[in-house]
């Protein structure tokens, strides 16, 4: 079983930057394709960005192509979200997903707030 514990949320200004990263404990990030998502209240949680296990690949949603960068360091078990040129719309929780072949964990989600 992998536990995801995400961190590096806050209260940013439209512009400003974020670096989220994402800790597994109790087992090893490697061989899961690793993601970020976001949710907002009354929304459902939608796609941000991925990476491979292998970090050969990435992919980001439309909506953040340019300003966001998903980065993985098997070695310390943690995955980052680089967040940059923020604005109000990127508000939400950001939760951490490790994708496997059988199963997939998520952790308990961080909270983005940018102010305009």
């Amino acid at each position: 079983q992998v536990q995801l514990v995400e961190s590096g949320g806050g209260l940013v200004q439209a512009g400003g930057s974020l670096r989220l990263s994402c800790v597994a404990t109790r087992n090893t990030i490697n061989g899961y394709n690793m993601g970020w998502f976001r949710q907002t209240p009354g929304r459902a949680r939608e796609f941000v960005a991925a990476i491979t296990s292998n970090s050969g690949n990435t992919a980001y949603a439309d909506s953040v192509k340019g300003r966001f960068a998903i980065s993985r360091d098997n070695a310390k078990n943690t995955v980052y979200l680089q967040m940059n040129s923020l604005s109000p719309e990127d508000t939400a929780v950001y939760y951490c997903n490790a994708k496997g072949l059988i199963r997939e964990y998520w952790g308990q989600g961080t909270q983005v707030t940018v102010s305009s």
